[in-house]
């Protein structure tokens, strides 16, 4: 007998935890931005009108916590000013850094002019901040897709689903923090079944991107899916990670299509929420993580545990607890001084 003994390095992750919980924020903080921005037009005590409070509370939680899990993704954050003092435009990173700033300040002054009942003004910002937000969109998926050594990112199909998950999360933290608002904010069963809607419309789209690029990959056009292919085949934790995301998929689409009458109960409206956004997380999870696991050369798997430190489970909790403080702190806030009735009714 003959014995072969196989000896695999250990390498670093490139990509920490942050980068998990900082996609998963700008992606929410886009879709929020896009329904903040389309409800803004909306007629006196419209559908629109009525779920503007609950767009607004995700924009403003998401978009104030997405730069801290950047912040934190960068190792030391001191080199956020190498960008600006070395700055490179033909890299999306270098680019981000203005992007960046400028989507969060538009978003950040939309929030504001709601508060202080100025629709006129909400209504003029709203196309510099919808021109801000496709920023963004392309910023962020490209800084995946550029990566050439790695087939699974290296595809226009990465931004795609990207932008579509992090909306459906919008949706889902919709879902969520609604409730949170004071009663005279909270949308009615109607503005919620629209909500629904919404994100019936993205699962739809969601979907149909993933069919789309299953096709692409079985007429020899798309390498990430002859590589996830492979995956799933000789890897087990990949096979389980790939079915356990095919029926989280399926079961938040189902609990949306079953939804229609279930709506009114809070309970429902909390599981389903956090439901759609654990599904884009562990999506970004399995992208940014999971991929690292694979070898760009070579075979075999990298060996990877999560530290429980700063970089990994301890810097997870501190991104929630973040985002739960900045919720608390805005309605704190709608309660002491609550918004200017005009936002409401103009």
């Amino acid at each position: 007998m003959q014995i072969i003994e196989l000896l695999t390095p250990s390498y670093e992750a490139a990509w920490l935890p942050w980068a998990v919980q900082y996609f998963f924020l700008v992606g929410i903080a886009t879709g929020a931005a896009l329904l903040t921005s389309a409800c803004a037009f909306g007629p006196a005590h419209s559908l629109r009108q009525r779920l503007l409070p609950t767009a607004v509370l995700v924009l403003a939680m998401s978009a104030v916590a997405a730069p801290v899990a950047l912040l934190a993704d960068l190792h030391q954050p001191a080199r956020f000013w190498h960008f600006y003092a070395h700055l490179t435009p033909w890299s999306w990173m270098s680019l981000g850094a203005v992007l960046m700033p400028t989507f969060v300040t538009l978003c950040l002054l939309m929030c504001a002019l709601w508060w202080l009942g100025k629709p006129g003004l909400m209504r003029a910002l709203a196309p510099l901040l919808v021109l801000s937000t496709l920023s963004i969109v392309v910023y962020t998926g490209a800084e995946i897709m550029v990566v050439r050594s790695r087939p699974l990112w290296n595809t226009l199909w990465v931004p795609i689903n990207l932008a579509l998950s992090g909306w459906l999360a919008t949706v889902g933290m919709g879902f969520v923090l609604y409730r949170f608002l004071p009663k005279t904010l909270q949308p009615d069963a109607e503005a919620l079944h629209a909500l629904r809607n919404l994100g019936l419309w993205l699962a739809t789209a969601l979907v149909t991107s993933a069919l789309t690029w299953g096709v692409y990959g079985l007429s020899g056009q798309s390498p990430s899916f002859d590589l996830a292919l492979r995956l799933f085949r000789e890897f087990p934790v990949w096979r389980l990670s790939m079915l356990g995301s095919a029926v989280l998929g399926a079961a938040v689409v189902i609990a949306l299509l079953r939804g229609e009458r279930r709506l009114g109960a809070k309970g429902y409206t909390l599981v389903l929420g956090i439901g759609l956004a654990a599904s884009a997380w562990a999506f970004r999870w399995a992208l940014f993580m999971g991929v690292q696991g694979v070898p760009k050369f070579g075979a075999g798997l990298y060996l990877y545990s999560m530290p429980l430190g700063g970089d990994g489970l301890l810097g997870m909790v501190g991104v929630a607890g973040l985002c739960v403080a900045l919720v608390a702190m805005a309605t704190w806030a709608l309660e002491l001084f609550p918004a200017r009735k005009p936002a409401l009714s103009a």
